[in-house]
């Protein structure tokens, strides 16, 4: 039996301050800026409103990030949101948000990230995504997807140090394409913007629009939080949790919003509607086809490295549940070789896979967002409740308290707003799902103490 640190956590710490910073940027850029531009601009066609859009994402994630800091650095456990919910508002609440991720917020997670990098892979290769394989009922992007997880698996089942090689790989891959592609744009995309400069292409934008398209722009930010379900395995994690947190999500508003203006630099806004991959664009009008080929490669490594970083992190979900005895205790086994929650990966890819192999992109990713985003509420609001409880010692404290958790509590209230208003079915299902979870904790408490 592994013996508990002084935090109380059986997992080893072998995460490094640089890894953990990999774990933040790795997870959070994947698909999304290469790609969801375009959408933005469908709706925000007015240049200083979709500039101002992707600034107001950020400073939700931001805002997230610096209140998840001192979360993460008061509980450095595994577990993350489980973690920061139980000890904000009881069990129930906590097994709740794991019942979630068992059921839709993991699967939804994989099953989208992996979709992404699998068909972007074949479309590198020449191969069309959607064709059928063998007489099966699935496309060749979903097989693909499920090997990806399975390959994700392998390397986190065997110790979080070879997954942090990988994420490390991958995240130094995906920056320095952005930031190759930001820096040509730049350079050599002088005489191709818009007559009359970027912002002076002025259009009437609806409250609608504009909140439907902020959902997009939060999904493009979401992984900023998945750093504290491996807050366990961080070495030195009042200090470097917080640091982590903070450079990584930085770092990524930054190379999101030099993005967004290279594109704008690049192509009148009406243009940029029309580009379903618009980083692929901005690289063929630099340097020809090759580029496009590049960026949907780079798109395929970059997602690949963002689902590698959820296999890193979600398990530890489970494996939190399983230690507070809300979860079978197989799944808090530790592998005394590797120090990885081997049977919590495999339940991770399991759930993975047999949804990549049923359910749509769109499907996946919807559920995905109306699953967590509730319980990134929550756990958020745990710290007003930790701030009036006395005898705890804060190794640091939000930045702005109490207006920046306000803020993203806010920006959390107006995109469910949003789901309930335009997916009120899919909203409903997923909050009976989560209610579900209500009846069978009680049970799972009653079936273990009687056993006990």
């Amino acid at each position: 039996m592994t013996v508990p640190d002084r935090w109380g956590d059986r997992l080893p710490r072998r995460l490094g301050l640089w890894s953990a910073v990999a774990v933040v940027i790795g997870s959070t850029i994947g698909s999304g800026i290469f790609r969801t531009p375009a959408s933005i601009a469908q709706r925000i066609d007015d240049v200083p409103l979709f500039l101002l859009a992707w600034v107001a994402g950020g400073g939700v994630a931001l805002a997230g990030a610096l209140t998840y800091a001192e979360l993460a650095a008061l509980f450095p456990r595994s577990g993350g949101i489980y973690v920061f919910i139980r000890e904000g508002f009881g069990k129930l609440p906590a097994f709740l948000f794991g019942w979630a991720e068992l059921l839709i917020i993991r699967p939804g997670a994989y099953g989208a990230i992996s979709i992404t990098s699998s068909a972007y892979t074949l479309r590198v290769l020449g191969l069309d995504p959607a064709a059928p394989v063998g007489g099966l009922p699935v496309h060749a992007e979903q097989l693909l997807g499920a090997a990806y997880v399975g390959v994700v698996a392998a390397v986190n089942y065997f110790g979080i140090q070879r997954g942090a090689v990988l994420q490390n790989l991958s995240t130094v891959f995906k920056v320095a394409a952005l930031t190759l592609l930001i820096a040509i744009g730049f350079a050599l995309g002088g005489d191709t913007g818009p007559a009359g400069g970027m912002l002076s292409q002025r259009a009437s934008v609806g409250l609608s629009p504009f909140l439907v398209a902020m959902v997009a722009i939060l999904w493009a930010y979401d992984g900023w939080g998945d750093l504290a379900f491996v807050g366990g395995e961080v070495r030195n994690p009042e200090r470097n949790l917080p640091r982590a947190l903070l450079l990584g999500t930085g770092a990524v508003v930054v190379l999101y919003l030099c993005a967004n203006l290279v594109y704008l630099h690049l192509f009148p806004i009406e243009q940029m509607k029309h580009a379903e991959l618009v980083a692929a664009d901005a690289a063929r009008l630099l340097v020809g086809s090759a580029g496009a080929v590049a960026v949907s490669a780079a798109v395929a490594v970059s997602t690949f490295g963002t689902l590698n970083g959820s296999m890193m992190t979600a398990p530890r979900i489970f494996f939190a549940m399983s230690e507070d005895g809300l979860f079978p205790r197989a799944i808090s086994r530790v592998d005394p070789r590797t120090g990885a929650p081997g049977n919590a990966v495999v339940l991770a890819a399991v759930l993975g896979v047999v949804f990549v192999l049923v359910r749509s992109f769109t499907e996946l990713a919807d559920q995905f967002i109306i699953g967590i985003w509730p319980f990134y509420a929550l756990a958020l609001a745990a710290v007003f409740v930790l701030r009036r409880r006395p005898g705890l010692v804060r190794a640091y404290s939000t930045w702005g308290y109490p207006y920046v958790p306000i803020l993203f509590l806010i920006g959390s209230l107006f995109l469910l707003g949003n789901y309930l208003i335009s997916e009120p079915l899919l909203f409903g299902l997923d909050v009976a799902v989560v209610l579900s979870g209500v009846p069978v904790y009680y049970i799972w408490r009653r079936v273990t103490s009687a056993s006990s």
